[in-house]
């Protein structure tokens, strides 16, 4: 069978002496970190999210420094033997799973396919940074291939060759117009005087790939970074193992085999056959029967046409019960009086205590307290998969998407008209709709998705309390952020206040904005530059 896992970075002989303190191993795409401080691995991390390099090659060129070289490096911690002997007992004669909640690890997985960055990031109890297309452009190709998965699935398959033609297409329709696209931005967009060259430059960029990313297929690699406790790790490890995709569970191996450098002991049973593996049977197994009933009930009924945010659920009296939930820390009366007592009040009573709640907020980092964690909305969401990936990394909510598919159509930026790339944006579109509609025909059904262009849509729900809604939404609808999910955001907010019919509870999401914004990240830039001066006045 073909590996899939992404060739690792090269190293000279003096580099892999510098690096091997620092890394499980210097050979292979999956490591975990060890040694290193805890501010050192979160700056690393985030520096690794919007750059074109590899994990150990971004340490190198930046951080080694600052860590000392491999002579500096701290031996292992006294007593870890102990530590070891300790969990292994804990796990075994108690059963406290809640002991592998104490001890975490950092790991990068390189050069995973978008497909699976999704399974890796599934997971509420983790930490994630992904590899930006906002900020990397996609047009160096490592061992001369463009950069994405081949899965294994095609081992054998009369599809390959044209799974390969496509994706190379498609690649090479992205790179080629990079440059077109900068240029038709600057003429657009004119620099400011005030603008510096570096700020005016990043903007350009980013826009010009904002506007292109739906070119690339849902197979293209990428780096994660991941930060979680022990069994954050094994519940991960556990889906993984039980997965249809082969990169999937061939990844699962890999990280398992690293993770067990680092924290041994939270991981033991992932892959006993009477513990892991009968989860990971279990696992799939429901899945295997749920899509078998789906079939069975749904045959025959096609799908509905539906606006790109639909508010599905809601509770007409939360606004009222999180007013009360609002009271209740405040006073001596019981949950249930409190409500009838919220519902009583004027609707200008109401707004006051929400009012007095949420304070004054100066930045949107300011949030009020669990009150809004009294009601919930559900959305469901049919939008290109490129604004998914970004809206799927949110934790503190229940989401839940299905199959990417080319089956509901794609988007089309308008700037692609204006600077000419439209025929070549369609044709892109049509090739990705006919390999995946060829993999569906030949049975490679779990590895179609590889084969989609991001600009396809994909349908998926979010269901969260007002508390989270009020991060995502404030969050997400920053103008920096990208025209696809700045509008789905902008719309559950909408929604929310006039549907829902909770205006004080949108109201509190004075950070919600509405603005319409022509070069996203001019602002950001600029408030990056004055940072990088010293110049910022603000905290």
């Amino acid at each position: 069978m073909t590996h899939v896992l992404f060739a690792a970075d090269q190293f000279t002989p003096d580099e892999q002496r510098a690096l091997a303190p620092w890394f499980t191993n210097t050979d292979r795409p999956i490591f975990a970190l060890t040694n290193l401080p805890e501010t050192v691995k979160g700056a690393l991390f985030a520096r690794y999210s919007r750059s074109a390099k590899s994990l150990r090659r971004l340490f190198l060129d930046e951080f080694l420094g600052e860590v000392g070289r491999a002579a500096d490096a701290p031996q292992a911690s006294v007593g870890s033997a102990r530590a070891e002997r300790l969990y292994t007992k804990v796990f075994a004669e108690y059963g406290d799973d809640s002991v592998a909640q104490l001890g975490g690890a950092h790991l990068a997985c390189e050069g995973v396919s978008n497909v699976l960055t999704k399974v890796l990031e599934w997971g509420r109890l983790m930490a994630y940074l992904e590899q930006s297309t906002r900020y990397v452009p996609y047009t160096d190709r490592p061992h001369g291939r463009w950069k994405y998965v081949i899965p294994a699935e095609l081992d054998g398959s009369p599809l390959r060759e044209q799974y390969i033609d496509t994706l190379d297409r498609a690649f090479e329709t992205y790179a080629r117009w990079i440059e077109p696209m900068e240029a038709h931005f600057r003429r657009q967009y004119p620099r400011s005087p005030t603008d510096s060259d570096g700020v005016y430059r990043a903007a350009i960029r980013a826009k010009a790939l904002d506007t292109l990313r739906g070119l690339l297929p849902a197979a293209t690699r990428s780096n994660v970074g991941l930060f979680g406790t022990g069994q954050a790790y094994e519940a991960l490890l556990l889906r993984m193992r039980a997965h249809a995709l082969a990169e999937v569970r061939e990844c699962a191996d890999a990280m398992l085999a690293e993770l067990r450098q680092v924290i041994p002991a939270f991981l033991t049973r992932v892959d006993q056959p009477d513990r892991g593996g009968r989860w990971s049977e279990y696992l799939a197994d429901t899945q295997k029967r749920t899509e078998d009933i789906t079939r069975h009930l749904l045959a025959g009924i096609t799908s509905e046409t539906q606006e790109e945010v639909v508010l599905t659920d809601f509770d007409p009296d939360g606004e009222t019960k999180v007013v009360a939930a609002a009271l209740y820390a405040a006073s001596d009366l019981p949950d249930s009086q409190l409500q009838h007592v919220a519902s009583q009040l004027t609707a200008e009573d109401r707004a006051a205590v929400l009012g007095a709640y949420v304070g004054h907020r100066a930045n949107r980092r300011h949030k009020p307290g669990r009150a809004f964690e009294r009601t919930s909305y559900r959305f469901d969401v049919l939008t290109d998969y490129g604004a998914f990936r970004d809206l799927q990394r949110h934790r503190l909510l229940t989401l839940e998407w299905q199959p990417l598919t080319t089956r509901y159509g794609y988007t089309e930026p308008a700037a692609l008209e204006d600077a000419g790339a439209l025929a070549d944006w369609r044709t892109a579109m049509g090739e990705s709709a006919a390999l995946e509609e060829a993999m569906r025909r030949e049975g490679l059904t779990a590895s179609a998705p590889y084969a989609v262009s991001m600009a396809y849509r994909v349908r998926f729900y979010v269901e969260m309390n007002a508390r989270e809604a009020m991060h995502l939404i404030e969050l997400r609808t920053a103008p920096q952020g990208h025209p696809a999910y700045r509008r789905v955001c902008q719309t559950m907010h909408r929604l929310i206040a006039d549907q829902a019919g909770h205006r004080a509870i949108a109201a509190a999401m004075v950070f919600a904005d509405h603005s319409q914004v022509e070069l996203e990240r001019l602002q950001a830039e600029r408030a990056a530059e004055r940072k990088r001066k010293g110049s910022d006045p603000r905290p």
